[in-house]
């Protein structure tokens, strides 16, 4: 079958190729799948660069991606599941790495049945983005009525976070470029702020969340701007000490500078290393069925132009998803 695969790490373009390999077998536990499209993400085009070799340990060459949907075309001998020819998506297990291909195995407990009212394309596009942004929010309890910035709104994590938040009922506040404004109110933003015309800082105060998607300072400003007890809930800031031992971070000790604002404000600090969940997935279909959720997609690659689509993810321009199909 083919598949792209990271042949080294480095410039995108020399890095991945498109090679023929054997297609992958089925442990008792797995659904094979014949996939129709896959998304990718920026940890995507990281680790083909190499920026994230000393936290991944990679054989290479190795077939590159995690989202994916597709059609169940064989299942191992545990699985009850679900029946050949059912319509899935997923996000593959670090273990199971590798979506961008002809087809994928994934583990039956991580799989589900794809949203009947959207395409290929746009399912493969929610996995990631959808599963971080609940597992950030519920993290801190997000509910009715909680004042709430999203930073980078456009993004794909940010777009399904304003959507997800609005239907808990949040009040909803996104940092974005004026020229996203517009879409992004139509996700339900309640207050778009234009980075590049603002200050966050000066428009919103008082904040119950502050969910951090940018990392760097923004961590850190977030503490500014929620009130005494408000939550700060990150993706990319310095991991808190719960979740850095479960990522088997042994001694790890917050940054002096975090521990001092999280005490300052009597917060709640939360960081999330997103974790594949059939569940989630689940309800994830429910809300795309019942119009809840839309999904956000802004370009699709054919699997040729594959290594196109993941220059261009990598030059940060994207609005909403970067597909590619193998239909």
């Amino acid at each position: 079958m083919k598949a792209l695969q990271i042949v080294k790490y480095g410039d995108l373009k020399e890095s991945l190729a498109i090679v023929e390999i054997e297609k992958p077998s089925v442990k008792p536990n797995d659904i094979l799948v014949a996939v129709k499209a896959a998304s990718i993400n920026p940890i995507d085009y990281k680790i083909v660069e190499g920026k994230l070799k000393d936290m991944l340990t990679l054989n290479l060459p190795v077939t590159v991606g995690y989202d994916v949907s597709g059609i169940v075309v064989e299942k191992g001998s545990d699985f009850l599941n679900f029946e050949i020819g059912d319509e899935v998506y997923a996000r593959a297990p670090q273990e199971q790495m590798g979506t961008i291909a002809e087809f994928v195995a994934v583990n039956k407990e991580l799989v589900s049945l794809k949203p009947e009212n959207i395409s290929f394309e746009q399912a493969s596009g929610l996995p990631l983005t959808g599963l971080t942004a609940i597992q950030a929010l519920e993290k801190v309890g997000i509910k009715e009525g909680d004042r709430i910035l999203i930073h980078a709104g456009s993004g794909g994590v940010g777009s399904f976070a304003i959507q997800f938040a609005k239907a808990k009922g949040a009040i909803v506040y996104t940092t974005t470029s004026g020229k996203n404004a517009d879409w992004v109110k139509a996700l339900g933003a309640d207050r778009v702020i234009d980075y590049k015309t603002e200050n966050y800082n000066e428009v919103v105060t008082n904040l119950d969340i502050v969910f951090d998607t940018l990392g760097g300072n923004y961590t850190f400003d977030a503490f500014r701007i929620i009130k005494e007890g408000g939550k700060v809930t990150t993706i990319v800031g310095p991991p808190d000490e719960e979740t850095a031992t479960q990522m088997g971070m042994t001694n790890y000790k917050l940054p002096e500078k975090l521990s001092k604002l999280i005490e300052e404000k009597s917060a709640v600090y939360k960081y999330t290393w997103m974790q594949p969940n059939a569940k989630q997935l689940n309800d994830i279909k429910t809300m795309v069925e019942e119009g809840t959720i839309k999904p956000i997609v802004d370009f699709i690659y054919s699997f040729e132009d594959g290594i196109k689509a993941f220059e261009y993810l990598a030059t940060g321009r994207a609005k909403g998803k970067v597909i590619i199909t193998l239909t």
